[in-house]
């Protein structure tokens, strides 16, 4: 494994091939999903609910890949699952060639995962918090804490504020900072679950500016969930569409678009190929693995 400088942020690559040289591996993607089925027991006499059923995606290095869903279509259960927080009942898993079951290990030293619901220590500040997290990746202090001054300023937080406990933060501000400490570690393979749900327009502006850095300049492979179709359209080279926990469609956004508008025989937006394929909204809650509405 070799890792490199890019401006102040170091990259580690997985295949330990540096830059143009790293080519002999391309064919292994960043992330192979194949056939994974999760189930969940929510009570003692109620047949098991199937959360992911039998789902296949691959996302290629650099790339960044779109899923979309609505409430309780099975999203985030799939993050946590490429995350190694929830085991398989089927299928199998792998980041840049590592087995997540396997290769624990390995994978977790290439992936970080940003969600919706991201902890904090709360009396803590926001460099505390980074910095707690260095130490668990074994990241020196001094450099990790320059990167992450510089990577909390590109996200809008200036370094005079990043002294203040987090409690006493909004929650886009802590939103925000969760997106920095899952970059400092600079991961191979970032997973982003609804990362800019409950930001400002002018934050969310800025993460998405910052997704697509990574993208462009820093060799990350990205997952994004989201429920912002114009996210997902200006984000994601390809676009994986859940209901009822199954892929019902798949293609680039342009793909997916040109597709529909052949299909109604005028102009179309990403918004008619979610409908078509799910028959519901974004926000439109369905019951999740627990029983209950949920993201």
């Amino acid at each position: 494994m070799t890792a490199t400088l890019v401006g102040q942020q170091k990259i580690t690559h997985p295949d330990g091939v540096v830059g143009a040289a790293r080519t002999a591996d391309q064919a292994v993607p960043a992330l192979l999903v194949e056939g994974v089925t999760k189930r969940f027991v929510v009570g003692r006499k109620r047949k098991p609910v199937t959360a992911i059923a039998n789902v296949s995606l691959r996302l290629e290095r650099g790339d960044i890949v779109g899923v979309l869903g609505a409430n309780g279509s099975g999203k985030s259960t799939l993050i946590r699952l490429v995350s190694g927080l929830l085991t398989l009942d089927e299928g199998k898993v792998s980041v840049f060639g590592h087995d997540i079951e396997r290769d624990e290990m390995a994978v977790k030293r290439l992936i970080n995962r940003v969600s919706v619901d991201a902890a904090f220590f709360k009396k803590l500040s926001p460099m505390e918090n980074l910095l707690f997290a260095a130490r668990l990746y074994g990241l020196d202090a001094a450099g990790a804490r320059k990167d992450a001054i510089e990577i909390l300023g590109r996200l809008g937080i200036s370094e005079k504020r990043v002294g203040r406990p987090i409690e006493q933060m909004s929650r886009g501000m802590q939103q925000k900072v969760a997106i920095a400490r899952a970059l400092l570690t600079s991961p191979s393979l970032l997973l982003l679950d609804e990362p800019t749900t409950g930001l400002d327009p002018r934050s969310k502006l800025d993460v998405q500016t910052f997704i697509e850095e990574l993208r462009e300049t820093h060799d990350a492979s990205i997952v994004l969930t989201t429920h912002d179709l114009a996210e997902a359209e200006r984000l994601c080279g390809s676009i994986t569409v859940l209901a009822g926990g199954r892929v019902v469609v798949e293609d680039s956004p342009a793909g997916l678009i040109a597709a529909e508008a052949a299909r109604i025989g005028g102009a179309a937006t990403l918004h008619d190929v979610f409908m078509t394929h799910t028959g519901r909204s974004l926000d439109d809650d369905v019951e999740d693995e627990d029983g209950d509405e949920s993201e």
